[in-house]
């Protein structure tokens, strides 16, 4: 299924956005991870797409959307630039998906916008103890600037990498490797280019969503939802703890979508889920 790419007008600016799937279809939103844009989604977007009408826009400041107004802006900031785009779609509800940064605005508007989200699945969010969130809020998102010679891309390249290598990225320690390959220099590739569009704002999403606790607001969604994540997730040990968060919640491993045939079998996993009663 061919992924297109659009842009819509907003008030102070645009947000970029991928598109898959014929319009007659049920509709479906994809809200990415932080660092990165709707790229690392294009390949589930794609498998989603003989189903659904799939719309994955990148959030403010990341990829090639608009940065946030707020010079803090906070998880709710993000969920309201994804309602205006919304209305621009003239999509008045529609299933909902959303991983990591993504999840935590999926669980805003779950919980702030309901009547216009039908379906909701949750993907591979982290849940952080007050004493490791000190250190992450300080470290793990630096602000990258850029400088003559080139070094910011250095540090955004291993940004990158270093976080399919260790788990949070700056403990570089036997004990925090990840137990998985790193993905492939393409996918790197990828990835990188995104976070050096948004060089100077990436971080402000991140932050984020390391500020919404989603151990506090999960239990009060009241919407049908599944709670998921990769098997090679950098947040898979906290996938239990996270499925006994939301009573009556469905939940299910998936192989992620790094791949072509990855995203298949995940996409007919997310499948089944919203369209079975």
């Amino acid at each position: 299924m061919m992924v297109k790419r659009r842009f819509m007008d907003v008030l102070d600016g645009q947000i970029h956005y991928r598109e898959a799937g014929s319009p007659d279809n049920p509709k479906l939103m994809l809200l990415h991870a932080s660092p990165g844009s709707s790229k690392q989604l294009e390949l589930l977007a794609a498998s989603l797409g003989d189903g659904f009408h799939v719309i994955a826009p990148d959030t403010l400041g990341n990829g090639d959307s608009m940065p946030p107004l707020q010079q803090q802006p906070e998880i709710a900031d993000y969920a309201a630039a994804m309602i205006a785009f919304a209305d621009g779609l003239g999509w008045k509800n529609f299933h909902l998906y959303g991983t990591h940064t993504g999840a935590r605005i999926a669980t805003w508007l779950a919980l702030n916008e309901g009547s216009r989200v039908n379906r909701l699945i949750l993907d591979g969010f982290g849940l952080y103890t007050p004493q490791s969130l000190d250190q992450i809020l300080d470290v793990y998102a630096p602000n990258i600037v850029p400088d003559t010679q080139g070094l910011h891309v250095l540090q955004a390249w291993q940004l990158c990498r270093d976080q399919y290598i260790w788990f949070p990225w700056f403990r570089k320690e036997a004990e925090r490797r990840v137990p998985h390959d790193l993905p492939n220099a393409e996918f790197l590739h990828n990835k990188f280019v995104e976070v050096i569009k948004g060089i100077h704002t990436y971080h402000k999403s991140y932050l984020a969503a390391f500020r919404y606790s989603m151990r506090d607001f999960v239990p009060q969604i009241g919407h049908h939802t599944l709670i998921t994540c990769s098997e090679n997730d950098l947040v898979r040990s906290d996938y239990e703890e996270a499925c006994g968060l939301l009573k009556g919640a469905k939940s299910c491993l998936t192989p992620g979508f790094r791949t072509p045939e990855a995203a298949i079998e995940t996409a007919s996993a997310f499948t089944q889920f919203l369209l079975t009663d």
